[in-house]
């Protein structure tokens, strides 16, 4: 027995042989090894976040349209039969025809005058300053 107990505490397998009497018996342990396995949570380090907001100076351009309304009055003072339209569109302009009634020995329409009305459209760049505000994030890992 103690040659195979010698054996045990080696690492090697070995198969040993032994003579016993008819009626004795050996008895041999059987060992089982298990592993615990454990895990800790270890603090490595820190991290700090810090945010800071500032103001950057912008200049754009935008476009910006007007529109400017130019009157002219046209006079005619002529006689007329019938009456002209109240209002009449002819391209971009909007006439509007002024009469009015003349006593004679009968009585008639007399266009005195016509007012034409055009839109003009321009465009200008006008420069815009605004402040802008922008975010920026810090990390910074500490031990």
């Amino acid at each position: 027995m103690d040659e195979k107990n010698k054996s045990e505490d080696k690492s090697e397998h070995k198969i040993f042989s032994v003579n016993l009497a008819k009626d004795q018996k050996i008895s041999l342990p059987v060992i089982e090894e298990q592993l615990r396995v454990e895990k800790k949570t270890v603090k490595t380090g820190s991290v700090h976040i810090s945010k800071s907001t500032y103001k950057d100076e912008a200049i754009i351009e935008v476009p910006v349209s007007k529109e400017k309304v130019i009157v002219e009055k046209k006079v005619f003072n002529t006689y007329i039969d019938t009456p002209p339209p109240p209002i009449r569109q002819e391209g971009d302009k909007t006439i509007i025809s002024v009469v009015r009634e003349v006593l004679v020995v009968e009585k008639r329409l007399m266009l005195t005058e016509e007012i034409h009305i055009t839109k003009q459209k321009t465009e200008e760049i006008v420069e815009v300053k605004e402040s802008l505000q922008k975010e920026e994030v810090t990390v910074k890992r500490q031990k």
